[in-house]
């Protein structure tokens, strides 16, 4: 045999055992998702069929098509939007935020609430300075107000100020970020807008507690909750049922669902749903009879390590917590 025949045919054989491989890989995960799509499919013979469940689109992929995609084949209808194409939507081009609608309208989903950053910053002094810093909170709220209507989302995550180094929680903050709130209120009101403060460790409303005081303080009515219990578990408090039972469950306006875990050293590790120790059954059950019927995010943060290095270890980890949210989902 010719040299040249006998490497045609060793590469003629190799292509077909790397086709095969790639075949055997690509079916694999066709029959994962596959499954999960039937999973969500039967849930709608369940009595929360109309949980309006949806997912943080840059936990799937900041690609707002590859996103969409992933949303529409499990049979969710909702996004989050934070991050697309790189960049916090609020900082990208009016036009790409009207293409990134377009996308998730080609594939039937509705974006259920704006990931925003407004006030995710330090409380700015009462000086020059500060006063300046402030105008580029405006600035930002005004940009998030035009993107949700783009969007088409009358709601705003927003937040109530981060602890800056060294800094403790005092009444004289309080009293100021009360007052700021409710001039973003006004401000938000005007294009009929609603502010919805997601609770967050570092912030100065991390628990259910401190979330509900402060809906007590500023009474506006656009002014709630992303209530997001497993950031106020992670803040130190038992939120569920203790930090729950603080709020108002008329001024939760959305929420956050995910799963954590309490590693040996006391700090708490985000995991996928189901493997954690949240009560999300009873959360929801909770919300459920108090009669909320907005709208829910699953927002896993948690990372699959067989996965570290992945391009696509977000999706991936996200489509494990999404299995385990739905079987959640089955069980209230």
């Amino acid at each position: 045999m010719l040299p040249s025949v006998a490497v045609g045919r060793q590469c003629a054989v190799g292509r077909h055992v790397i086709i095969g491989l790639m075949s055997r890989f690509t079916r694999r995960e066709a029959l994962a998702a596959s499954a999960l799509a039937l999973f969500a499919r039967r849930l709608g013979a369940l009595p929360l069929a109309d949980i309006e469940l949806g997912i943080t689109s840059d936990e799937i992929d900041e690609d707002v098509e590859s996103a969409a995609k992933f949303l529409a084949e499990h049979n969710l209808k909702w996004a989050e939007v934070r991050n697309i194409w790189g960049k916090y939507n609020t900082e990208q081009p009016i036009a790409r935020v009207r293409e990134a609608r377009s996308l998730f309208d080609e594939h039937g989903i509705k974006v259920s609430i704006e990931g925003t950053g407004f006030f995710k910053v330090p409380l700015p002094p009462d000086t020059a300075e500060g006063q300046k810093k402030l105008e580029e909170q405006w600035a930002l709220l005004d940009r998030s107000m035009e993107r949700a209507k783009a969007f088409g989302t009358d709601k705003l995550r927003i937040f109530t100020f981060m602890l800056a180094r060294g800094e403790t929680l005092s009444e004289r903050s309080y009293a100021r970020i009360d007052e700021l709130l409710r001039d973003a209120a006004r401000r938000a009101k005007t294009g009929g807008f609603r502010l919805a403060v997601e609770n967050i460790g570092g912030g100065h409303v991390a628990t259910g507690e401190q979330a509900g005081a402060l809906l007590r303080r500023v009474k506006e009515d656009n002014v709630g909750i992303t209530w997001d219990p497993n950031n106020a578990g992670q803040s130190g408090e038992k939120s569920f049922p203790e930090g729950y039972r603080k709020l108002d469950p008329a001024r939760i306006f959305h929420v956050h669902l995910r799963d954590y875990i309490h590693q040996p050293d006391g700090k708490v590790a985000w995991a996928a749903v189901g493997t954690g120790e949240f009560d999300n059954v009873g959360q929801i059950r909770a919300l459920r009879k108090d009669g909320y019927n907005g709208t829910f995010t699953l927002e896993t943060h948690w990372r699959d390590p067989k996965y570290k290095g992945d391009p696509h270890v977000a999706r991936y980890s996200t489509e494990t917590s999404l299995k385990g949210m739905l079987q959640v989902i089955a069980r209230v």
